[in-house]
């Protein structure tokens, strides 16, 4: 008997049976329990809950040509993404964890969404409307990714469709006006499509009910030649962007934004990322700042940069509304983490592509900005298209 997509998706949702891999078996998705998570309270205050204690749900999106990507609504978090070789193969391309205590137990922000505030703000402090407001310490003396509790630790409410383009899932946070020192209440949507060209297409959009800061991004670390492949020094890069913003030692930016031509920084041209490594320097070594490819938001995505792996063939170009890129190489990945199938990830493993506003906008008014005000829409778009060379 045949049926639906719709009446498909029903049936995934309510039998969690793993579909087999390959063309003609989407598009669809499953839903399934993922585990639990205990509750965050206030180390101040025991009886403040920060996040309740809640059930964790995955969504399994498949296209049509068997790519299927695995979301938490623990973070967002994007903790599978199987996508083919050269040869048809394919591989999980993003590092994660089989389970919840993985995540539970401490984590680089793997495949995470990063907010409020994505990045760093200097000194955990910022103003609005000639008010300051002070945000936790989480990275020495500075706030990275949202604080103590950001949206990588929050549980989001997960909702799937299967749409003419491919899979989505709908993840939705309230977060409520003070959490982490931020004000507004900011009710946030981030939509994950599975398209059947082959692209992780991730919507954002944001509305809040006070002036606030918001820069949203996801925080994925990839390895096109496998999770579980070791070093991606030989993988390519290519960027859109011939300006960086510079950083001091704490990774704050100066406020300047200068030309790459004649630094470790240049990717205008397709370069290996381990070329250059030593020359990049840092404390550990590796390729952690912001790249400039416009001065503002776009209205639709464009594409910003390529990476490929020569012994796959995959390649992954991104598209983005977003005005910066953080190219990071993994440089604190130090072997503590043992992730899907019991793999090491060391340093130099993986790399992200982190499309956002520049670090530490809410300090630098000569960076675009990053405020939200009331009747205002927040709106990104990234999509991650992936393709192998035959």
């Amino acid at each position: 008997m045949r049926r639906s997509l719709s009446t498909l998706a029903i049936l995934l949702a309510t039998t969690p049976a793993l579909l087999a891999q390959g063309k003609g078996q989407g598009p669809a998705y499953e839903e399934e329990p993922f585990g639990k998570v205990p509750a965050i309270t206030d180390a101040k205050d025991p009886k403040k809950v920060i996040r309740p204690a809640g059930n964790v749900t995955a969504y399994t999106l498949i296209n049509r040509n068997g790519v299927k990507c695995k979301i938490l609504t623990l973070g967002g978090i994007v903790a599978e993404l199987h996508v083919p070789d050269k040869d048809g193969k394919f591989a999980d391309v993003v590092l994660g964890f089989d389970n919840i205590q993985g995540y539970l137990d401490g984590h680089p922000y793997f495949g995470s969404i990063t907010g409020r505030v994505a990045n760093r703000i200097a000194g955990g402090k910022f103003k609005l409307d000639g008010k300051e407001y002070t945000i936790p310490l989480n990275n020495g003396k500075h706030t990275l990714h949202g604080g103590e509790v950001g949206f990588d630790k929050m549980l989001w409410r997960g909702e799937a469709n299967v749409g003419t383009t491919g899979p989505s899932v709908k993840l939705t946070y309230v977060s409520k006006d003070g959490e982490q020192g931020y004000p507004g209440n900011l009710t946030c949507v981030v939509t994950y499509t599975l398209t059947n060209a082959d692209e992780l297409r991730i919507d954002y959009s944001a509305t809040t009910d006070k002036t606030t800061v918001l820069n949203l991004t996801n925080h994925a670390y990839f390895n096109l030649a496998g999770h579980n492949a070791g070093p991606i020094t030989d993988h390519e890069l290519k960027l859109l962007a011939d300006k960086y913003t510079p950083a001091d030692d704490t990774l704050i930016t100066t406020g300047k934004i200068d030309p790459v031509k004649g630094t470790p920084f240049d990717f205008t041209t397709a370069t290996k990322i381990g070329e250059r490594l030593k020359k990049v320097g840092g404390d550990p070594v590796g390729y952690d700042l912001n790249f400039v490819h416009g001065d503002k938001p776009t209205d639709a995505p464009r594409w910003v940069a390529t990476v490929t792996e020569p012994t796959s063939g995959r390649k992954m170009e991104i598209s983005t509304t977003e005005p910066g890129i953080q190219f990071y190489t993994g440089n604190y990945l130090d072997g503590k983490n043992k992730g899907k199938g019991g793999t090491v990830y060391k340093q130099h493993h993986a790399f992200c592509l982190e499309c956002q506003h520049f670090p530490d906008s809410p300090n630098k008014p000569e960076f675009p900005s990053v405020v939200l005000k009331p009747g205002q829409e927040y709106r990104q778009t990234t999509v991650h298209k992936f393709s192998a060379a035959k």
